[in-house]
């Protein structure tokens, strides 16, 4: 199954159920944490592609198929 596409708002609803939390925000970009994970940047945009979510699932070490478990929650 393809990912899809999103808001920068939707994105950041289904990090928040895998533990991530903005902190701040900078210009358009919004900075999440989740303790035991690295920090993440999610941009303010409409619709984020599917090649930046990609990259933004990788940096928050989900799989697809766990942020699709999430997004169905």
């Amino acid at each position: 199954m393809r990912l899809p596409l999103l808001s920068s708002k939707e994105l950041i609803k289904i990090l928040a159920k895998a533990g991530y939390a903005p902190v701040r925000q900078k210009g358009s970009h919004i900075r999440l944490i989740c303790g035991g994970r690295p920090p993440i940047t999610v941009p303010d945009y409409r619709v984020v592609d599917r090649s930046l979510l990609k990259m933004i699932l990788r940096q928050a070490n989900l799989s697809d198929r766990d942020f699709l478990n999430l997004l169905n929650k």
